[in-house]
């Protein structure tokens, strides 16, 4: 449930935005145009990218940039209650911000060995200060104007630029000018093993439902909940071999929802339970 939800516009787009909710919560978030800095205040945050996903907890933050993501909001150990600020750049914002003079590590594309799209920013003192100066604010709209916004746009920019995260923040924020697409193989490579549902996949990769399915079966030649099964089943099998992992792990890890599932969709498959499989590949080792 949402307790409280604001914004604050620059040129008619959306600048600022607060939101404080009862978790858990999810929602799909497009950006197609943008990138994102969110910091969250309270409670933890899980974002999933067409690529990747990371947990981010509080008094950290996240710069995402433009693509298709799942939300999803808890609670933790601290508090009950989720909040966060986030700061959403436009590259026709900035360009109108910098007066067409956009500076050389927002748009100079760099190569580098990882594609960076989501890049965790741990608890850095000066980014924590901006964001209780958002604060301040979103707490008397009254003192805020043009002028003000642009210079705390470029305020973050700035200060993001100086933590340690800088090289994969200059290919984020560059990449605002140069989005990257994945095909529609990547997307569920990326998540084969993440216990996310086939309406959220088909909304990773921008489509309905329906279109997901017939897109699925073209691509991979069966439906995708019997694809994505097997492959789930293959990883646990490689797994039952190791002896130290724990059943729960391999659940967890292989992306099935408990251990009755993955109990379950094993035997189905093998014949057997994934207790007798391991016992029985044990036992042959010994001998």
């Amino acid at each position: 449930m949402i307790i409280e939800y604001k914004t604050i516009e620059l040129f008619g787009e959306m600048l600022f935005e607060k939101v404080i909710l009862t978790p858990p919560f999810k929602k799909t978030n497009p950006m197609p145009n943008e990138a994102c800095f969110l910091y969250i205040i309270e409670g933890e945050y899980n974002s999933i990218s067409e690529k990747e996903q990371l947990r981010i907890k509080s008094e950290e933050s996240v710069l995402m940039k433009c693509g298709n993501y799942l939300s999803q909001m808890f609670a933790s150990e601290s508090s009950k209650t989720y909040q966060a600020v986030a700061v959403h750049f436009y590259p026709e914002i900035l360009k109108k911000v910098y007066e067409n003079k956009i500076p050389d590590f927002l748009k100079e594309k760099k190569e580098s060995s990882r594609n960076t799209g989501m890049e965790k920013i741990n608890n850095e003192l000066l980014i924590n200060k901006y964001i209780e100066g958002i604060l301040f604010y979103f707490e008397n709209p009254s003192l805020v104007n043009e002028e003000i916004l642009i210079l705390k746009l470029k305020e973050i920019i700035l200060l993001l630029n100086q933590t340690k995260n800088a090289p994969s923040i200059h290919s984020i924020l560059s990449n605002l000018f140069n989005p990257t697409t994945y095909t529609f193989r990547e997307i569920i490579n990326s998540h084969l093993y993440s216990n996310l549902s086939l309406t959220e996949l088909s909304e990773l990769t921008n489509m309905s439902l329906s279109t997901f399915k017939r897109g699925f079966k073209k691509v991979y030649k069966c439906s995708p909940a019997t694809y994505i099964r097997d492959k789930k089943l293959i990883k646990a099998k490689e797994f039952l071999s190791l002896p130290k992992l724990r059943m729960t792990d391999i659940a967890y890890d292989c992306g099935f929802n408990d251990v009755v599932h993955f109990s379950k969709s094993f035997k189905q498959k093998y014949g057997m339970s994934p207790s007798a499989y391991k016992l029985t590949h044990l036992n042959k080792s010994l001998d």
